[in-house]
């Protein structure tokens, strides 16, 4: 009975110690959000492209430019996509997580998220400009290899703030990211396989382990 007292106080002592050094309110269910957002996008994207009505699951850029008529209209779309899959997920992620903070007595809004925020986005957003410079110089077969490794470097940036499970999803980030950039007609297909499928499964096993 005491063995069992002595367990569990210290199972008390080790919580309170991770709760006051790292942020564990992300939710599993931010996780899987952002899965579906991104699946969403990669498919409204070879829909676009035209690779459905193909039946292909690799794409050429040089091949899309030679043969797009609207330039423009596609720049524009890719914008447009990008823009609501990052928004459905950041807001699916502020939503599950302030939820779960409430109900484990933290603050969205503290020194901690600041400190995971800090270390997350500055790659982030390194990543969103380099991308955008790709993008404007048409080169288009870098931005699927360039998200996927500044998005894994950020996670494992920001790690140490937070849970550390999420390390290992940015490793896998990486890996998929360098894949993408050895194998550049596989590109979507790995991103979706990152942003997408990684993040449904993270979602779940976070759910399972951690409880939302």
């Amino acid at each position: 009975m005491d063995n069992q007292n002595h367990i569990q106080t210290l199972a008390e002592i080790r919580a309170l110690m991770e709760r006051s050094s790292r942020f564990i309110s992300l939710s599993g269910l931010s996780g899987v959000i952002a899965g579906i957002a991104a699946l969403a996008g990669a498919t409204a994207m070879y829909a676009r492209l035209g690779l459905f009505s193909e039946g292909k699951i690799t794409w050429s850029i040089n091949r899309i430019l030679m043969e797009e008529t609207d330039i423009r209209g596609l720049f524009y779309f890719f914008l447009t996509d990008a823009f609501l899959v990052l928004f459905t997920a950041l807001a699916g992620a502020l939503f599950f997580t302030h939820r779960r903070a409430i109900r484990q007595g933290q603050s969205l809004w503290s020194k901690l998220s600041f400190r995971l925020g800090v270390n997350l986005f500055i790659p982030l957003i390194t990543g969103a400009v380099f991308c955008f410079l790709l993008l404007l110089h048409r080169d288009v077969w870098l931005i699927a290899p360039g998200m996927l490794i500044f998005y894994g470097l950020g996670l494992v940036n920001g790690s140490k703030y937070t849970l550390e499970d999420i390390r290992y999803l940015g490793y896998c980030q990486i890996v998929l990211g360098l894949l993408a950039m050895a194998y550049p007609q596989y590109g979507l297909l790995l991103w979706a396989l990152g942003f997408g499928v990684l993040h449904i499964l993270y979602g779940i096993m976070m759910w399972k382990k951690y409880g939302q």
